[in-house]
Parts: C-alpha cells; structure tokens; sequence
C-alpha cells in the first residue's frame, strides 16, 4: 500500500502586478481599452511536490524567496493564481507572530477564539485549556491583553494553542526562532512526538542545523522557483552553495568535481564570494595588507555554512609594503555575543614565517577540524610583529567573516572532547 499523501502541490503559481506609481493602478482600472500599466512579480512558479503523512519537511531559502509566500498559500492565506493544493487533515499553522489573535483580548479569551476559527466549541476548547496553559508558561499574563505581550510570550502561547488542536499537520513559519533556547527545546521535543505520532510538519527556518537534525527532506526555494527536494543534507548542501554563489543547476551536486584548493585559491578573489559584514572593524600600520580572506571547504569553495567536524581552510593573503621579519598570522573566532571562542597563530604553533620584502605576496592557509558547537560565530584574522616595544599590528580584520556551524551533535559548551562511554557492572 502506496503513503498516504498529506499536501499535494501541483504548478503552484503566485504572481504580483506591481505598479511604478500608485495612480498607476486606477489609471489601469479605468482605461477603455485595459491598457496595462503594470509589471508581473511571481513570487512563485510552477512549484510541485508532495509531502507524504509522516514526514517532517523543512523549506529553506534566502530571504525574499517565496517561502512564506508558499506556507500562506497552502493554509489558505493566500490564492494562487494558478495551481492547485490539496490538503489532507486538519491544518494548524503559526505563520506570523500575532495571527489570529486580537491584541484587546486576553490570552485567554484568544485561546477559545483560535479554539472557534478551528472549529471547536468552547467545551471541547476547555478539555484542552489545561494542556494549552501549562506549555505556554505564562502565569498571571494569560488574564492581560495580548497587546502587552513580549513576543516571546506571543510565541509561547501561539505555539501551544497550535499543538494542542490535535493537528494532522503542522505548519510553522520561523516564529520559534523569537522563543529563548528552554523554550525552544521545549518545542522541538514536542516535534518529535508529532513525528512518533505520524503526523506531518511543515516549517520554514534560517537555522540549518536544524533542517539536519529534524526533517526527513528539505525543499530549496529560490526566486520562487523549487530548486531542491531531496533529503535534509543535500538540500542543506545544495543551500549553502546558493549562499555562496556556487549553485550552479547544470551540476548536480554529487558530481561536483574536486578542484586543487591552492589553484582555486589563487584564480578567485575570495572576499568578493560572500556578503561583507557591515559591522567589521579594520585597523593597522598598513607596513603589510590582508588584502583577501575566506574559509574554503574540502573541494575549494568559500564557505559561509560549515559542516561540523569537517576540514576547513582558513585562508588569508597578505602584500607587503616594508621589509618584515617574522611576522605573526593569526585568527580567532568568537560567538554571536562576541566572546572569543578559539584561535591560533604561527608563534603557538612555532611556525617559522620568514622574511618578506616590499611586494612580497603570500597566501597562509590554516587548516583544522571545526568541531565547535552549531551555532553563530564570526571569524577575525591578524597580522603582527613582536618587537621590543610590545606588538605592532600591520593589518587587523575583526569581524570579518559571519558563518554558521550546523550539525546534529548536542554537547555542553563550545566543544566536543567525543568522550567514549563505558558502564561497568560491579
């Protein structure tokens, strides 16, 4: 017996007229002979799949994408303009913070509101109310109007009214991601009863990570067009090449060939592969330039999304302006609030790093397994001199790489010591 087919989407289409000018649009309506004033925008074009009962399904794609775009159409928010979607069971979706809810009502009061627009009476609403109030967690707030919620309290209590409808199928557009870490474990544990349970998820996310840990299969959305539908790591594989501008769809991904790092890295401006951070800073005497910097995968490619505990090049290129002894390359990263979680450079590592002249070029490649914890970090690169004054910096770069670490290893801290465990009996 075949699966039973939760969501079928066939030729999805959304198209936007957008107009130059707002008179645009009457002078449109008006024209005797419906002259068009307007330009066609599809959000989304001919998207096809089908997502099976069971499954957990995570949509990922750049901001702008049509993600949200495909998550309002298939609740009903929104219609297509050409396509068709069929839904199997009942829908519970969490699409934006404060959806369906009336910021003059109580909590409460929208609870038996979300409870009535899902088709409950308020007596089947109040054999659930407990279930709803003691996964919210939000005390004596749940008499206030929701008006005067954080929106984490917002996503706590539409995030528990959600799952407790006794969904067939869940649907979440990134509003966990303003919860706190307790809260969001708390969710995603929840997921995995719904998964244990048989039922179908559907979200969209940022986090990668999370594509990887929790999904079956993952959907790549671009320029509302599907570019991917296979299993969570390739999907996650195929985005991070999008990310970096490597995606290539003539190229399947399996068959990308491996290319020499140092003849990649010498052909390619490095820096110029991903977006800059606009809050870096840059300072030094300038008697030698990092001029290029990146992080380079196994095969080659910048890298702005690491697979935890895989190899990875942290690159950087330096011209020389003054005749330098022994100078100093280093690097360090910290985390999302800034603490320093690691480095290293040439004087730890006792690497003798020679002398340069004026119009030297090199190119210092750290090489290294990252098996921090998944998560947010940024990456910042050093030239140094050690004299007898102190440190002279000729070029300094804080900040100068956003990247993020994905993987499914959970650990206490920054690191993993992959402890082996054994137990005894005595």
């Amino acid at each position: 017996m075949g699966k039973s087919v939760a969501i079928s989407v066939k030729d999805l289409t959304k198209v936007y007229h957008l107009y130059d000018k707002p008179q645009d649009r009457l002078k449109e309506a008006l024209h005797p002979f419906r002259k068009s004033y307007h330009h066609d925008f599809y959000a989304m074009s001919g998207v096809n799949f089908d997502i099976y009962r069971g499954e957990t399904v995570g949509i990922i794609g750049k901001n702008g994408a049509g993600k949200s775009t495909l998550l309002k159409m298939i609740t009903g928010v929104l219609t297509p303009t050409s396509g068709s979607i069929e839904t199997h069971g009942r829908i519970s979706s969490l699409l934006e913070l404060g959806a369906g809810f009336n910021p003059e009502m109580t909590g409460l009061e929208n609870i038996y509101l979300n409870g009535t627009l899902m088709g409950f009476s308020d007596s089947e609403m109040d054999d659930k109310i407990e279930n709803i109030l003691t996964f919210a967690d939000i005390g004596e707030f749940i008499h206030q109007p929701v008006k005067m919620y954080s929106s984490g309290m917002f996503a706590r209590l539409a995030f528990s009214v959600s799952i407790n409808v006794e969904p067939d199928i869940l649907i979440v557009d990134e509003a966990l991601s303003v919860g706190d870490m307790a809260f969001q474990m708390k969710c995603f544990k929840k997921f995995q009863e719904f998964q244990e349970q048989n039922r179908t998820i559907l979200f969209v996310t940022h986090s990668l990570d999370t594509v990887i840990r929790y999904c079956s299969r993952g959907i790549v959305i671009d320029g509302g067009e599907m570019i991917c539908d296979e299993s969570a790591k390739e999907a996650v594989d195929l985005f991070k090449q999008l990310l970096t501008g490597h995606y290539d769809p003539s190229r399947a991904i399996a068959t990308h060939k491996k290319e020499n790092t140092q003849k990649r890295v010498d052909k390619i401006v490095l820096k110029d592969q991903f977006t800059h951070n606009k809050e870096s800073l840059k300072y030094g005497n300038n008697k030698a330039i990092i001029y290029d910097y990146g992080i380079l995968d196994r095969d080659g490619r910048v890298s702005i999304v690491l697979d935890y505990d895989q190899r990875y090049d942290i690159v950087m290129k330096i011209e020389f302006y003054e005749y330098i002894e022994s100078p100093v390359f280093a690097f360090t990263i910290k985390d999302a609030k800034g603490m320093e979680i690691t480095g290293t450079n040439t004087v730890m590592k006792h690497v003798d790093t020679l002398s340069y002249k004026k119009g030297d070029k090199i190119s210092v490649s750290f090489t290294q397994n990252i098996n921090i914890r998944p998560g947010h970090y940024s990456l910042s690169l050093g030239c140094v001199g050690i004299n007898d004054s102190g440190i002279e910096v000729y070029s300094r770069l804080y900040d100068i790489i956003l990247f993020e670490v994905i993987g499914t290893q959970e650990m206490v801290g920054f690191y993993d010591l992959k402890s082996d465990i054994t137990i005894d009996t005595q």
